[in-house]
Order: C-alpha cells, then structure tokens, then sequence
C-alpha cells in the first residue's frame, strides 16, 4: 500500500523520534520508490555513494542531489542540484547533510508540491524543530537511521556480516545475477 502524501487529510500524530516500531520503517521502504538523496558523493568510499548504489541496487529510482556535482551524472543517474529542480514527484527525502543543514534542506522539500511522503534524516542527523514542522504536513519524518542498514536488517543480508538484526526469520535468500545472494523485504 503507498503512503499516503502530506497535507491537511495527512495529518498523524507525532512520532517518538528516539524509537521507531520496526513496521513504520518497514512500511516506509516498502512503499517508497522515488528517492532524492540530498548530499550524494561521487566518492566511492563515502557513505552516501555507498547509500545511493545500494538503494538502485534494490530497486529504488534513487536522484542524487549535490550542487557541487550538477549536470553531472551518478551512478548513471543525473545529478540535480537543489530539490526543485528535480522534475515529477518525489516519495521520500533522504538528508545526508548535518542536522544544522537538515533545518532549510526539510523546508525545501516541504515547499514541494506535490509533498513527499517521507523526510528521512541519515545516522547522527537530527533536527527536531524540522521534524516537527514536516510532521505538521501530514509527512512522514526518520531521523538518526539509514535506509541501507534498515534494509539490510529488514531482509536479513545484515545478518550475513555477523550483525544481530533482532529479527528472527527462515526467509531463503534468491541468486540476483552473477549468483550473488540477496534478500529482499518484498517491495
């Protein structure tokens, strides 16, 4: 089922930011599809090039945004350079900049229209007056979390590192090209 996008109908309550019911991130990654991650790197070693191949890789239509790297292309993908010039609708907002820069980032994507459903803050980000001002939207807010762990925890591909996911499962994983195993969490 889509989330449903933001606006006076949108309205939910406000979430508890320090910790998130596995089937409200679940619900999130399983319904999203259109991602614009703000802070993408065309560095190989950096986190959010990391982030941004992984969630391609898993089937999510991933637009990198850096100004920096506008025009440019990522991972085949065309580099914009703010949030409005991204042409069509956006599902969620993934932030990987500071939680200084979150604050107008959020605002950016709240004067989006249509609204994404989702403002997703990556790990050690945190803006909770941004969070707030989203969730008085009807949008979806997840701070402090990144999407690539929680899908791997999720389909379980975490557990393949010796990382306990907290999540029991019997799930068999499926060869995905090149005989490279990889679960998926059912999208």
């Amino acid at each position: 089922m889509p989330l449903a996008r933001g606006g006076a109908s949108g309205q939910m309550p406000v979430m508890n930011h320090d910790s998130y019911p596995d089937a409200y991130i679940r619900d999130i990654l399983k319904s999203v599809k259109r991602i614009a991650l703000v802070g993408a790197s065309s560095n190989e070693a950096r986190p959010s090039y990391i982030v941004t191949k992984y969630l391609i890789e898993r089937g999510y239509d991933v637009v990198p945004v850096n100004p920096g790297l506008a025009g440019q292309t990522l991972l085949g993908r065309t580099v914009y350079g703010a949030l409005k010039d991204i042409p069509g609708t956006l599902d969620m907002v993934e932030i990987f900049r500071n939680s200084e820069a979150a604050g107008p980032i959020t605002d950016e994507a709240l004067a989006l229209e249509p609204l994404p459903a989702v403002i997703w803050m990556q790990l050690s980000v945190r803006n909770d007056e941004a969070a707030a001002r989203a969730e008085a939207k009807g949008v979806k807010v997840v701070m402090n979390r990144c999407p690539k762990i929680e899908y791997g925890r999720f389909s379980g591909e975490i557990g393949w590192q010796g990382i306990n996911s907290r999540l029991l499962s019997s799930k068999k994983p499926t060869l995905a090209g090149k005989n490279f195993q990889k679960f998926t969490i059912s999208r």
